[in-house]
Protein backbone atom coordinates (compact mmCIF):
# COMPACT_ATOMS: atom_id res chain seq x y z
CA UNK A 1 0.00 0.00 0.00
CA UNK A 2 1.56 3.36 -1.03
CA UNK A 3 1.66 6.49 1.11
CA UNK A 4 -1.34 8.08 -0.63
CA UNK A 5 -3.47 4.99 0.01
CA UNK A 6 -2.39 4.85 3.65
CA UNK A 7 -3.21 8.55 4.13
CA UNK A 8 -6.65 8.13 2.51
CA UNK A 9 -7.35 5.13 4.72
CA UNK A 10 -6.43 7.08 7.85
CA UNK A 11 -8.68 10.00 6.82
CA UNK A 12 -11.63 7.69 6.19
CA UNK A 13 -11.09 5.94 9.53
CA UNK A 14 -10.94 9.23 11.40
CA UNK A 15 -14.14 10.39 9.71
CA UNK A 16 -15.92 7.19 10.68
CA UNK A 17 -14.85 7.56 14.30
CA UNK A 18 -15.94 11.19 14.44
CA UNK A 19 -19.39 10.58 12.94
CA UNK A 20 -21.05 9.28 16.15
CA UNK A 21 -19.96 12.47 17.92
CA UNK A 22 -22.18 14.59 15.65
CA UNK A 23 -25.12 15.96 17.64
CA UNK A 24 -28.50 14.77 16.45
CA UNK A 25 -31.35 17.16 17.17
CA UNK A 26 -33.84 15.64 19.60
CA UNK A 27 -36.78 17.17 17.73
CA UNK A 28 -35.70 15.43 14.52
CA UNK A 29 -35.46 12.10 16.36
CA UNK A 30 -38.93 12.56 17.89
CA UNK A 31 -40.52 13.38 14.55
CA UNK A 32 -38.75 10.47 12.87
CA UNK A 33 -39.81 7.99 15.56
CA UNK A 34 -43.26 9.61 15.75
CA UNK A 35 -43.16 9.16 19.52
CA UNK A 36 -42.69 11.68 22.34
CA UNK A 37 -41.38 10.08 25.55
CA UNK A 38 -42.32 12.12 28.61
CA UNK A 39 -41.38 11.65 32.25
CA UNK A 40 -44.46 12.24 34.43
CA UNK A 41 -45.28 11.92 38.15
CA UNK A 42 -47.48 9.15 39.51
CA UNK A 43 -47.63 10.04 43.20
CA UNK A 44 -48.30 13.78 43.24
CA UNK A 45 -51.95 14.62 42.58
CA UNK A 46 -53.35 16.64 40.95
CA UNK A 47 -50.25 16.84 38.74
CA UNK A 48 -49.92 13.11 38.35
CA UNK A 49 -51.37 10.00 39.96
CA UNK A 50 -52.70 6.56 39.06
CA UNK A 51 -56.32 6.48 37.95
CA UNK A 52 -58.94 3.76 38.53
CA UNK A 53 -57.76 2.01 35.34
CA UNK A 54 -54.16 2.06 36.67
CA UNK A 55 -53.12 4.59 34.04
CA UNK A 56 -51.49 7.96 34.84
CA UNK A 57 -53.87 10.91 35.13
CA UNK A 58 -53.40 14.55 36.09
CA UNK A 59 -52.41 18.02 35.01
CA UNK A 60 -48.95 16.99 33.79
CA UNK A 61 -50.34 14.03 31.85
CA UNK A 62 -52.83 16.28 30.04
CA UNK A 63 -50.08 18.78 29.19
CA UNK A 64 -47.90 15.94 27.85
CA UNK A 65 -50.80 14.80 25.65
CA UNK A 66 -51.29 18.37 24.42
CA UNK A 67 -47.62 18.68 23.44
CA UNK A 68 -47.59 15.31 21.66
CA UNK A 69 -50.68 16.33 19.71
CA UNK A 70 -49.03 19.64 18.82
CA UNK A 71 -46.00 17.78 17.49
CA UNK A 72 -48.20 15.31 15.62
CA UNK A 73 -46.73 12.25 17.35
CA UNK A 74 -47.82 9.52 19.75
CA UNK A 75 -47.29 9.94 23.49
CA UNK A 76 -45.31 7.51 25.61
CA UNK A 77 -45.61 8.18 29.34
CA UNK A 78 -42.73 7.22 31.61
CA UNK A 79 -43.59 7.36 35.35
CA UNK A 80 -40.77 8.86 37.43
CA UNK A 81 -40.00 10.06 40.94
CA UNK A 82 -38.65 13.44 41.97
CA UNK A 83 -35.21 11.88 42.38
CA UNK A 84 -34.87 10.22 38.98
CA UNK A 85 -36.76 12.56 36.65
CA UNK A 86 -33.71 14.66 35.67
CA UNK A 87 -31.36 11.64 35.34
CA UNK A 88 -33.93 10.03 33.01
CA UNK A 89 -33.76 13.15 30.86
CA UNK A 90 -29.97 13.44 30.91
CA UNK A 91 -29.54 9.78 29.92
CA UNK A 92 -32.14 10.23 27.16
CA UNK A 93 -34.58 7.68 28.52
CA UNK A 94 -37.14 10.43 27.94
CA UNK A 95 -37.37 13.45 25.66
CA UNK A 96 -39.06 15.78 28.17
CA UNK A 97 -39.77 16.03 31.88
CA UNK A 98 -43.28 17.23 32.75
CA UNK A 99 -43.35 16.52 36.46
CA UNK A 100 -44.27 19.64 38.48
CA UNK A 101 -40.68 20.73 37.88
CA UNK A 102 -39.59 24.03 39.38
CA UNK A 103 -36.67 26.12 38.17
CA UNK A 104 -33.59 26.86 40.26
CA UNK A 105 -29.94 27.76 39.55
CA UNK A 106 -28.67 24.23 40.24
CA UNK A 107 -31.07 22.64 37.76
CA UNK A 108 -30.38 25.32 35.16
CA UNK A 109 -26.77 24.11 35.06
CA UNK A 110 -27.80 20.70 33.72
CA UNK A 111 -31.08 21.18 31.81
CA UNK A 112 -33.07 23.86 30.02
CA UNK A 113 -36.60 24.97 30.84
CA UNK A 114 -39.59 25.86 28.72
CA UNK A 115 -41.94 28.72 29.41
CA UNK A 116 -44.04 28.12 32.53
CA UNK A 117 -47.04 25.86 31.97
CA UNK A 118 -48.58 25.41 35.43
CA UNK A 119 -49.06 27.68 38.44
CA UNK A 120 -47.51 26.40 41.64
CA UNK A 121 -47.49 28.89 44.44
CA UNK A 122 -48.19 29.70 48.04
CA UNK A 123 -50.87 32.27 48.70
CA UNK A 124 -53.62 33.54 50.94
CA UNK A 125 -57.08 32.15 50.24
CA UNK A 126 -60.49 32.90 51.68
CA UNK A 127 -64.19 33.23 51.04
CA UNK A 128 -65.80 35.75 48.72
CA UNK A 129 -66.65 37.98 51.69
CA UNK A 130 -62.94 38.58 52.35
CA UNK A 131 -62.09 41.48 50.03
CA UNK A 132 -58.30 41.61 50.27
CA UNK A 133 -55.63 41.59 47.58
CA UNK A 134 -52.38 42.35 49.46
CA UNK A 135 -50.67 41.65 52.76
CA UNK A 136 -51.27 45.13 54.17
CA UNK A 137 -55.00 44.46 54.14
CA UNK A 138 -54.60 41.65 56.67
CA UNK A 139 -54.35 44.22 59.46
CA UNK A 140 -56.68 43.13 62.24
CA UNK A 141 -57.57 39.89 60.46
CA UNK A 142 -56.93 36.24 61.35
CA UNK A 143 -55.16 33.83 59.04
CA UNK A 144 -54.71 30.09 59.52
CA UNK A 145 -51.44 28.47 58.51
CA UNK A 146 -49.58 25.18 58.95
CA UNK A 147 -46.86 25.59 61.55
CA UNK A 148 -43.36 25.74 60.09
CA UNK A 149 -44.52 25.53 56.46
CA UNK A 150 -43.13 27.92 53.86
CA UNK A 151 -46.41 29.87 54.08
CA UNK A 152 -45.88 30.34 57.83
CA UNK A 153 -42.31 31.56 57.38
CA UNK A 154 -43.00 33.88 54.45
CA UNK A 155 -46.30 35.29 55.69
CA UNK A 156 -44.78 36.22 59.04
CA UNK A 157 -42.37 38.54 57.21
CA UNK A 158 -44.98 40.60 55.38
CA UNK A 159 -48.16 40.93 57.47
CA UNK A 160 -48.93 43.92 59.72
CA UNK A 161 -48.09 43.56 63.40
CA UNK A 162 -51.76 43.36 64.39
CA UNK A 163 -52.49 40.37 62.13
CA UNK A 164 -53.34 37.20 64.04
CA UNK A 165 -51.63 34.12 62.61
CA UNK A 166 -53.23 30.94 63.95
CA UNK A 167 -50.84 28.01 63.53
CA UNK A 168 -52.00 24.42 63.12
CA UNK A 169 -49.92 21.27 63.24
CA UNK A 170 -50.58 19.96 59.71
CA UNK A 171 -52.38 20.75 56.46
CA UNK A 172 -55.45 18.75 57.44
CA UNK A 173 -55.85 20.76 60.64
CA UNK A 174 -55.45 24.03 58.71
CA UNK A 175 -58.05 22.95 56.18
CA UNK A 176 -60.45 21.85 58.95
CA UNK A 177 -60.03 25.22 60.67
CA UNK A 178 -61.17 27.03 57.53
CA UNK A 179 -64.03 24.65 56.79
CA UNK A 180 -65.34 24.86 60.37
CA UNK A 181 -65.17 28.65 60.40
CA UNK A 182 -62.36 28.93 62.97
CA UNK A 183 -60.44 31.12 60.53
CA UNK A 184 -61.78 33.16 57.58
CA UNK A 185 -58.50 32.99 55.67
CA UNK A 186 -55.73 30.45 55.22
CA UNK A 187 -52.22 30.65 53.80
CA UNK A 188 -51.45 27.50 51.83
CA UNK A 189 -50.38 26.09 48.48
CA UNK A 190 -52.61 26.36 45.43
CA UNK A 191 -52.78 22.55 45.20
CA UNK A 192 -54.21 22.34 48.72
CA UNK A 193 -56.63 25.16 47.93
CA UNK A 194 -57.72 23.35 44.78
CA UNK A 195 -58.49 20.22 46.79
CA UNK A 196 -60.69 22.27 49.14
CA UNK A 197 -62.59 23.79 46.21
CA UNK A 198 -63.14 20.33 44.74
CA UNK A 199 -64.36 18.72 47.97
CA UNK A 200 -66.20 21.70 49.46
CA UNK A 201 -67.38 23.91 46.56
CA UNK A 202 -70.03 25.55 48.75
CA UNK A 203 -67.27 27.26 50.76
CA UNK A 204 -66.30 29.20 47.62
CA UNK A 205 -62.61 29.43 48.52
CA UNK A 206 -60.90 32.12 46.42
CA UNK A 207 -57.31 33.15 45.77
CA UNK A 208 -56.46 36.52 47.35
CA UNK A 209 -52.75 37.18 46.79
CA UNK A 210 -49.39 35.50 46.27
CA UNK A 211 -46.94 34.77 49.05
CA UNK A 212 -44.35 32.94 46.98
CA UNK A 213 -44.52 31.95 43.33
CA UNK A 214 -42.81 28.86 41.89
CA UNK A 215 -44.45 27.82 38.59
CA UNK A 216 -43.78 24.54 36.80
CA UNK A 217 -41.74 24.17 33.62
CA UNK A 218 -41.06 21.48 31.03
CA UNK A 219 -37.52 20.13 31.41
CA UNK A 220 -35.47 19.75 28.20
CA UNK A 221 -31.88 18.63 27.68
CA UNK A 222 -29.24 21.27 27.03
CA UNK A 223 -28.34 22.18 23.43
CA UNK A 224 -31.77 21.36 21.99
CA UNK A 225 -32.87 24.77 20.63
CA UNK A 226 -35.27 23.35 18.02
CA UNK A 227 -37.15 21.22 20.53
CA UNK A 228 -37.23 24.03 23.10
CA UNK A 229 -38.57 26.49 20.54
CA UNK A 230 -41.26 24.06 19.37
CA UNK A 231 -42.42 23.29 22.92
CA UNK A 232 -42.63 27.01 23.71
CA UNK A 233 -44.60 27.62 20.52
CA UNK A 234 -47.18 24.97 21.45
CA UNK A 235 -47.42 26.28 25.01
CA UNK A 236 -47.83 29.82 23.74
CA UNK A 237 -50.70 28.80 21.46
CA UNK A 238 -52.36 26.86 24.31
CA UNK A 239 -52.33 29.98 26.47
CA UNK A 240 -53.82 32.07 23.69
CA UNK A 241 -56.58 29.66 22.70
CA UNK A 242 -57.53 28.76 26.27
CA UNK A 243 -56.67 25.05 26.11
CA UNK A 244 -54.10 25.35 28.90
CA UNK A 245 -56.62 27.19 31.03
CA UNK A 246 -59.08 24.33 30.51
CA UNK A 247 -56.50 21.88 31.88
CA UNK A 248 -55.81 24.16 34.86
CA UNK A 249 -59.50 24.50 35.69
CA UNK A 250 -59.96 20.74 35.40
CA UNK A 251 -57.18 19.80 37.81
CA UNK A 252 -56.49 22.86 39.97
CA UNK A 253 -60.04 24.23 40.12
CA UNK A 254 -58.59 27.70 39.70
CA UNK A 255 -61.07 30.56 39.47
CA UNK A 256 -58.65 32.77 37.53
CA UNK A 257 -57.18 32.39 34.00
CA UNK A 258 -53.97 30.39 34.26
CA UNK A 259 -52.06 33.05 32.29
CA UNK A 260 -52.56 35.50 35.18
CA UNK A 261 -50.97 33.01 37.58
CA UNK A 262 -47.79 32.26 35.62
Amino acid sequence: MNRRSILLSLILSATALAAPLTHAEALDDILKAKVLRVAVPQDFPPFGSVGPDMKPVGYDIDVAAMLAKGLGVKLELVPVTSANRIPYLNTKKVDLVISSLGKNPEREKVIDFSAAYAPFFSGVFGGADQTISKAEQLAGKTVGVTRGAVEDLELSKIVPANTTIKRFEDNNATISAFLSGQVPLIATGNVVAGAIVEKQPAKKLEFKFFIKNSPCYVGINKSEPKLLAQINTILGKSKEDGSLNTIAQKWLKTTRPVTTLL
